[in-house]
């Protein structure tokens, strides 16, 4: 498919492509250049505000994991949970 350069270095993603890919107006492209050739790859930004709270649920968790030990074996990990693997 061709594609020509219009004014203020913009060109139109054909139509075909568009729908094929689910692009919708405001969706972000980080611009590549490499070897010559312009690529094109969709990215998804998520603001500022939402990463903090990700960033504090991934602290919190690796707390979590911090405070949890490791059983020897999987007869000691049921009997941690109350469960008696020989009458099961």
């Amino acid at each position: 498919m061709l594609a020509e350069i219009r004014g203020r270095s913009q060109i139109t993603i054909p139509a075909e492509i568009v729908k094929k890919l689910g692009i919708s107006e405001g969706d972000k492209f980080e611009v590549i250049e490499k070897d010559g050739g312009i690529f094109l790859c969709p990215v998804v930004v998520y603001p500022k505000e939402k990463i903090a709270k990700i960033a504090k649920i991934i602290k919190e968790s690796e707390k979590d994991i911090a405070k949890q030990s490791a059983f020897a074996s999987v007869e000691d990990l049921f009997a941690d949970m109350g469960i008696d693997i020989d009458n099961v």
